[in-house]
């Protein structure tokens, strides 16, 4: 079990402080192609600069801008989207709206198809998905940050940090594929969605399909350490092909629990409110006569 709750500070390893990685962290830089040099996380002056944290001996992905190393989420998504030997770019933070112009949010990335004339052929979608964070994370990351040469391999025990994977299945990614998704499949235009492997495996199991047949690609990613260089790359481990609507039915259906349960729990709260009902606050006839 680690102690120490980050994984990874402004792109590196908490025990990496090579010059390369202090010089990263010293002027608040971000590796992965943010679109600005600097890391802008939860705050542009003083950012959040951890891009990934420990669970258990696990490691899970926080910030959406970490998929982005190299760029292999958007080749991944192309190759599902388009034909080989297509012409094609992507564009960022692109703003779609239903009919009636009231706005369904920002697609990460819509990755777009081109004839030689630069006019678009085609195009489709591709959503990154990080994990919310539950707890106090930047308490340990300003205690680490001051010194972190003694501090690299710290025990934390003030708060308690861990992925919070429901939130982000219920908060984010539903919403973002019953409105952003709905419209996209509603024009019969095709959609990835890149998470990190331990997100999707707390998913349900999707129904699957052949690549060829499906409107949504999850596209599954892990972090491999490199350990001559003391750096994680993200690293593509599968590729999940599914249709829209079953898919979305599966991750917004619950599996029901034992009824039973719920009616004892009913049935302790039916007992104590009609004990608290039944107990006499008024004087009695007793307590008269004993006046």
């Amino acid at each position: 079990m680690f102690s120490h709750p980050l994984a990874e500070v402004f792109g590196f390893p908490t025990d990496n402080l090579s010059k390369e990685a202090e010089r990263y962290r010293n002027t608040r830089l971000c590796p992965y192609n943010n679109r600005v040099p600097s890391c802008t996380k939860d705050k542009a002056r003083d950012p959040l600069g951890v891009c990934s944290i420990y669970e258990g001996n696990q490691v899970a992905i926080t910030c959406p801008v970490r998929f982005r190393q190299d760029w292999i989420i958007v080749e991944d998504a192309a190759r599902f989207f388009f034909a080989p030997g297509t012409s094609w770019t992507s564009l960022q933070e692109v703003r779609l709206t239903d009919e009636y112009n009231r706005s369904a949010g920002n697609i990460d990335f819509v990755l777009v198809a081109y004839d030689s004339q630069g006019q678009i052929t085609d195009f489709g979608s591709l959503e990154v998905q990080a994990v919310y964070i539950s707890g106090n994370v930047r308490r340990p990351f300003e205690h680490y940050m001051a010194d972190r040469s003694s501090r690299k391999n710290m025990v934390w025990t003030a708060t308690r940090v861990r992925p919070d994977y429901l939130s982000s299945s219920r908060k984010r990614l539903v919403p973002q594929m019953i409105y952003k998704g709905g419209i996209l499949e509603a024009w019969g235009k095709k959609q990835a969605v890149a998470l990190h492997e331990s997100f999707y495996s707390t998913l349900p199991d999707l129904p699957l399909v052949e690549s060829d047949q499906a409107d949504i690609a999850w596209l599954i990613y892990g972090l491999e350490m490199n350990v001559a260089l003391n750096r994680y790359k993200l690293t593509h481990r599968q590729t999940v092909y599914t249709q829209f609507s079953p898919a979305l039915a599966q991750i917004t259906t619950p599996i029901p629990g034992s009824m039973d349960q719920f009616i004892s729990v009913l049935q302790e709260k039916l007992d104590e409110k009609m004990d608290k009902e039944y107990s006499p606050d008024a004087p009695t006839l007793t307590d008269i006569l004993r006046e």
